[in-house]
């Protein structure tokens, strides 16, 4: 058998369990390293004040932003590259990947160009304030210059992913993360040149993580190549529609950054690096679920083109059951040890009382993640973008947006720390009739051989 039929036999016939850990695992590594990288950050800049923490607090906002750019073309090209490749179609699983290619590069110049000239008012937007602004303004110069590597990296990342390679993106991401953790604590630590030494160890570390995904990339079954661009607009318009859900996921997320900094504003600058340092451990520990579900992914979107759809029902129970276990165990260790969790990153003891309230809360809502995430990311990989879209705007957007808006100026602080978690327990529940509606019209599988 060649490589195309050995691993269209690995995806439509190697056991549910084994091949969603399989390619979970890897992502999973690739993901808590990366958070690693986001916790490091967050503590090397701790040293030099709660101000400095807060910034990493505004800019996190605007790495958001990208990453919602790039997940949106890394997702949408990914998609179809998988579904094609499970159909047999290797040109035009090509033709995709180099359009996602140069869409991606195309946006991280033109946002890289537009934020570097309204840095100022990009800064206050995302929830600056006066004694922050500086630390922000340094900090987000360097991330802008990083963000053609951040998106096109997502393409590279995601394709792999969906082309059941999540190993070889796993090393690209997690070089870049290591590297950018040792850079932090030369030039914070050793060198001190405080917060532009972050933002240059992140720049290089991003640079240097894209030079290896393109590396790993030429492992792929589509190519990204000059001889398969086309300038076709329905080819970027399928990109687009399928990666519009993470775009609503990650620039809605953006976006609560941006109000959740606001909303903290009149707490202090201890409130907004309180909510900064909860929002970097949470993302950290619902990594975890979010890369079991992303080794779903390429699970559920190429055994869909193959017409195998009761392994994508199967691979949707198993990836919520084992994801509901674990982060489980994580919410309740890290629920009992959060003031020391805290003050590992700030010793300030505002900071701390602020932070341990709103971690125990947010730790209640990583129960009820991993069956929101499925359903997400099920949607989201067979093509059916407005139920993708629909649930993506739940948990930071459509639920979270009204919700600390009104409770923190009716409870005010506590009602800040509480938000997040009535957010993610209502997408929970929202989420159901769309189970229960899809898995009850699901088709039979039919026989396709490569």
């Amino acid at each position: 058998m060649n490589s195309a039929e050995i691993q269209y036999k690995k995806m439509t016939e190697t056991p549910i369990p084994k091949l969603i850990l399989g390619l979970g695992i890897p992502t999973t590594i690739s993901m808590l390293v990366t958070n690693i990288y986001n916790l490091a950050d967050t503590y090397f800049v701790g040293k030099l004040g709660t101000s400095a923490t807060g910034a990493t607090g505004v800019v996190f906002g605007l790495m958001a932003i990208l990453q919602a750019c790039g997940f949106m073309y890394g997702h949408g090209a990914g998609t179809v590259v998988s579904r094609r490749l499970g159909a047999g179609k290797y040109d035009e699983a090509s033709e995709y990947s180099t359009m996602g290619f140069v869409a991606s590069l195309t946006t991280a110049l033109l946002v890289m160009g537009f934020g570097i000239i309204f840095i100022k008012p990009l800064m206050y937007l995302l929830g600056s304030t006066d004694t922050i602004y500086p630390y922000a303004k340094t900090y987000a110069l360097c991330i802008l210059c990083a963000a053609p590597a951040m998106m096109v990296s997502c393409v590279y990342n995601n394709i792999l992913r969906y082309e059941g390679k999540a190993t070889f993106a796993m090393v690209g991401l997690t070089s870049g993360s290591l590297l950018n953790i040792a850079l932090d604590a030369l030039f914070i630590m050793v060198l001190k040149t405080g917060i532009i030494g972050a933002g240059i160890a992140t720049a290089i570390s991003q640079y240097t993580s894209l030079f290896i995904l393109a590396i790993m990339y030429r492992k792929c079954e589509s190519k990204i190549s000059r001889k398969y661009f086309k300038k076709d607009l329905g080819l970027y318009t399928k990109i687009v529609r399928g990666g519009l859900p993470s775009l609503i996921r990650q620039g809605l997320g953006s976006i609560s950054i941006m109000v959740l900094n606001n909303s903290c504003k009149p707490f202090g600058d201890a409130a907004i690096a309180a909510m900064s340092i909860v929002s970097r451990v949470i993302n950290f520990l619902f990594s975890v679920g979010l890369g079991i579900g992303q080794g779903y992914q390429p699970v559920a979107s190429f055994n869909y083109g193959a017409k195998k759809y009761s392994r994508v029902k199967k691979g949707f129970f198993f990836t919520f059951g084992f994801g509901t276990v674990l982060l489980g165990v994580f919410a309740i260790t890290a629920s009992f040890f959060a003031e020391p969790i805290v003050s590992v990153f700030r010793d300030d003891l505002d900071v701390i009382k602020i932070g341990a309230v709103a971690m125990r809360y947010q730790c209640i809502s990583l129960i009820f993640i991993p069956f929101s995430v499925c359903n997400n990311m099920m949607f989201q990989s067979i093509g059916k973008s407005l139920e993708a879209s629909i649930l993506s705007s739940f948990r930071s957007g459509l639920f979270f947006l009204p919700i600390i808006i009104i409770f923190s100026n009716v409870w005010g602080l506590f009602g800040i720390e509480i938000s997040q978690t009535i957010a993610d327990v209502l997408t929970s529940l929202c989420c159901i009739p769309f189970t229960v509606i899809y898995f009850k019209n699901l088709p039979k599988d039919s026989p396709n051989n490569i």
